[in-house]
């Protein structure tokens, strides 16, 4: 019996922190996709309760948000433009699918495409790509920005941040 009692002590702590996790994960209700989006206009983001579809992390702040609607109403969220371009690079509906980003400047949902963007700003997973309504020079528009991300050349890589940062 004494031998036996480290093992049930290990399971009964085993099944108090699976128990914890379940019920924190149910009381927080976070939210990665969205169902019957059919206007395919951006959805409300509440801050803490959902995911971005990518990289996983809780969205806590709109600044970078962006969303892609597929055509059949599914919404998906993101922290991070290169985050979504990342995950909707091998989608099957990419050419048809709705997609969304926050401008910094003018704190508007415009359409990604018609975006311009700067490559130097700190981003929640730190690619650099920050939508704006209003082009300034240096901003690249949406294909150059796809395709940078496609190639690793945004802030992430250390050849791309000296280049543009200079360290």
């Amino acid at each position: 019996m004494k031998k036996l009692l480290p093992v049930l002590t290990v399971i009964l702590l085993i099944c108090v922190v699976v128990i914890l996790f379940v019920s924190l994960s149910k009381k927080q209700n976070m939210i990665t996709i969205q169902k019957g989006n059919f206007q395919k206009q951006p959805l409300p983001i509440k801050t803490g309760h959902v995911n971005d579809t990518q990289c996983k992390m809780i969205i806590t702040d709109t600044t970078h948000a962006c969303e892609v609607i597929a055509p059949n109403g599914n919404t998906w969220f993101f922290d991070d433009p290169g985050c979504m371009i990342l995950w909707l690079k091998d989608k099957t509906f990419n050419d048809k699918a709705v997609m969304w980003v926050k401008t910094v400047d003018t704190k508007k949902w415009i359409a990604a495409k018609k975006a311009w963007y700067n490559q130097t700003d700190k981003t929640p997973m730190h690619y650099g790509f920050g939508a704006r309504e209003i082009y300034k020079k240096g901003y690249i528009n949406y294909e150059q920005m796809r395709l940078k991300m496609l190639r690793g050349e945004n802030l992430t890589n250390p050849r791309i941040r000296k280049k543009l940062l200079g360290y």
